[in-house]
C-alpha cells in the first residue's frame, strides 16, 4: 500500500498550477513554490546517490514537511498518545526512529529512510492503539526493507533537485526551498510495488506481536482503510486501496496469520 500508510510515504499533497504560480498543498495549508523547474532526464541518469547522500535528502525533505505542516505538541492528547505506544520503539537496523504528529485532515502516514516516521491526527481519529500500531508497523517494514531507501532515490531523480547537481552528476550539498519542497512532493506520492508491500505487511505483523499488540491489528486496519477508500474526498492513502484489488486478500492473509499465531500461543 503506497501508504498503508503510507509512505513515504505519504502525506497527502495536491499540486495545483497556474501561468503565474504553483502552490503545494498540504494538509490544507498552501505553500508556494512558483519558482520550481523541471529537472531533465540527462541530468537525472547522469546523477549517482550514495547512502550519505540519500540520508541527507531524507533530512531536508522531513525538515521541510515538518516546518510547513502543523507539528502537534508535547501538550496535545495525539502527542502524547503517540509518545505512549512507541515509548520503547527506538530504532530499526541501526536506524534511529523519531516520531511525530501531523495535525491535519488527512488520513495518512509515512516513514522516510532516515527513522522519521510521521503519523498524522485524522489516521489517529479513526484507530485504535493496535490498529495505529500496525499501520506504524508498515510504516517502519518499508524502511527495514530498504524500500524507503529506493523510494528516495526514484524521487530524487524526478524532481527540481536533481537540476542543482549539474549536468556532469553528483549531488548538490545544498538544495533551493522550491527544490526541497518539490522533492518533498515527489517522495510522498511515492509508490511501492505489490512484493513491497506485501513485506511491509509481514513486518508490519511481527512488529505488532513483538511489542506487544493485538495480532489482529494490521488485518483489522487494512480492512477499515480498505472499506473507507472511496469517495471524492478521500486522502491518497484511501485511494491507494482503490487502485490494488488485492487489499481485501491482504488483509485476510494478515488475519489468517493472526489466527495462526493465536493458535499457537494458547
Amino acid at each position: 500500500m503506497k501508504k498503508f500508510i503510507a509512505a513515504i510515504v505519504t502525506i497527502t499533497i495536491s499540486i495545483s498550477l497556474s501561468e503565474a504560480s504553483a502552490q503545494f498543498k498540504i494538509g490544507g495549508k498552501s505553500i508556494d513554490a512558483g519558482k520550481l523547474i523541471k529537472a531533465s532526464s540527462n541530468v537525472a541518469t547522469a546523477v549517482k546517490l550514495s547512502d550519505d547522500d540519500v540520508a541527507r535528502l531524507c533530512r531536508e525533505s522531513v525538515e521541510w514537511m515538518d516546518a510547513n505542516n502543523p507539528v502537534a505538541d508535547d501538550t496535545t492528547e495525539y502527542c502524547a498518545r503517540l509518545k505512549r505506544l512507541t515509548a520503547n520503539i527506538k530504532e530499526v537496523n541501526g536506524i534511529p526512529l523519531n516520531f511525530k504528529v501531523y495535525h491535519v485532515t488527512d488520513i495518512n502516514a509515512f516513514a522516510c529512510a532516515d527513522g522519521s516516521v510521521r503519523v498524522f491526527s485524522s489516521l489517529m481519529d479513526i484507530m485504535d492503539d493496535d490498529e495505529l500500531m500496525g499501520v506504524i508497523g508498515h510504516e517502519i517494514g518499508h524502511v527495514a526493507g530498504g524500500h524507503s531507501k529506493a523510494a528516495m532515490k526514484t524521487a530524487y531523480l524526478s524532481s527540481a533537485a536533481v537540476e542543482a547537481a549539474g549536468a556532469a552528476g553528483g549531488v548538490a550539498q545544498q538544495l533551493s526551498e522550491s527544490a526541497i519542497a518539490d522533492l518533498a512532493v515527489k517522495l510522498t506520492n511515492a509508490q511501492f510495488s505489490q512484493k513491497q508491500e506485501s513485506e511491509a505487511d509481514e513486518y508490519g505483523f511481527q512488529f505488532a506481536v513483538a511489542n506487544g499488540f493485538d495480532p489482529y491489528g494490521p488485518s483489522n486496519a487494512l480492512k477499515k482503510l480498505s472499506d473507507m477508500s472511496g469517495g471524492a474526498k478521500a486522502s491518497a492513502l484511501q485511494k491507494m486501496f482503490s487502485s490494488h484489488p488485492d487489499s481485501q486478500k491482504r488483509s485476510a492473509r494478515l488475519k489468517e496469520m493472526a489466527d495462526e499465531y493465536t493458535a499457537k500461543t494458547r
